[in-house]
Formats: C-alpha cells, structure tokens, sequence
C-alpha cells in the first residue's frame, strides 16, 4: 500500500476511530493518542492491509483493543498502588491490621494475574463487566457477542478464575516458587 492510498482509506478514519476512543477513554489526549498509536501500527502492516476484506473494521478493532490495554494497564496499576498505601497502625481501630492489608494486596495482585493469563474471549468480557462496569449491552455491541453467549462466557469466565485462585490458595503455603505454578 502506497503513502497516498493509505492516506485514502486509513487517515479519513481518524475521527470514527478517535470517537470510539473517546468512548473507552474518557479524554480527549489519551484518545488522541490511541488514534496516533493506531495509526502507527496500521502503517507498519501497510503491506498485509491488502489482505483483510475491511481496513475500517481492522482500524476500529485495533483502537477498541488498545483502548481496553490502556484502561487494564491503569486498574492493575491503581490497585497496586492504593493498597500499598492502606496501611494505617491506630490502636484500637477497626482499621485493618498489617497482615489483612498485606493479605488483600497479594489477593488483588494474583487476581489480576490470573485475568491477564485468561484466554482472550473470557479475559475481555470479564474485564468490561467486572472491573469497568460495562452493561451487557454495550458488551455485546463491542465484542459482536449475542446476550446468551455472552452471558455464557463470562459464566465461564468467572469460573476458571475461581478454580484458579481456589487452586492457588490451596496450593500457596507461603513457598512462592509453588505459587507461580498455579499461573
């Protein structure tokens, strides 16, 4: 694909795909720089975008998947953050002791590994409903999904993360090497 023929069909995109952008990121510079990031990528494959039956369906699908990267990257990064810092020592309190606090962060960190390690289909799907709070509709619209189906996968979804955390607290005895297996 020449520089001018990509200029025709992927550059007129840029307000549809800055749009859906805005959509999933709420701000007008991170969804400026999605489009840019998108671009960027989409220039780099100019030479297989022959093969694919529709450049704006690609283009599209590319800025919802890097979009959905960002907001996971953000959630995994604040709740790593935020439960370092929970830690209150007052006497007497109800506060959380150390341990419990130390408890949830290390529940929250494996959790969040266990939804990055899910296959992709489960990982999405969970990731809009659980942590982003998508309706099922809107979920069914950004992954082509019917409600059934949907609902089925997160079912799924849901379930393999359960098997996988039980699995770990079974098998975690403090030994962090039996730990990683679990992963």
């Amino acid at each position: 694909m020449t520089r001018l023929e990509f200029n025709n069909e992927v550059l007129q995109l840029s307000r549809k795909l800055y749009l859906v952008a805005f959509r999933f990121l709420k701000r007008q510079d991170e969804a400026e720089d999605a489009v840019q990031e998108v671009f960027l990528k989409l220039w780099n494959r100019r030479y297989e975008l022959d093969k694919y039956h529709s450049i704006e369906a690609l283009a599209v699908t590319t800025v919802k998947n890097y979009c959905i990267d960002q907001i996971r990257k953000t959630k995994v990064l604040n709740i790593e953050n935020n439960t370092s810092y929970e830690t209150h020592f007052n006497l007497g309190s109800t506060d959380p002791t150390p341990e419990e606090t130390m408890e949830k962060s290390e529940t929250i960190i494996m959790l969040n590994r266990i939804i990055e390690n899910l296959p992709d289909m489960y990982r999405d799907v969970i990731t809009m409903r659980e942590i982003d709070s998508l309706p099922y509709e809107e979920i069914a619209r950004i992954t082509g999904q019917n409600i059934n189906t949907l609902r089925v996968n997160l079912s799924r979804a849901r379930k393999m993360i359960r098997d996988k955390f039980k699995k770990y607290k079974y098998e975690y005895t403090g030994n962090t090497a039996a730990a990683r297996k679990v992963l």
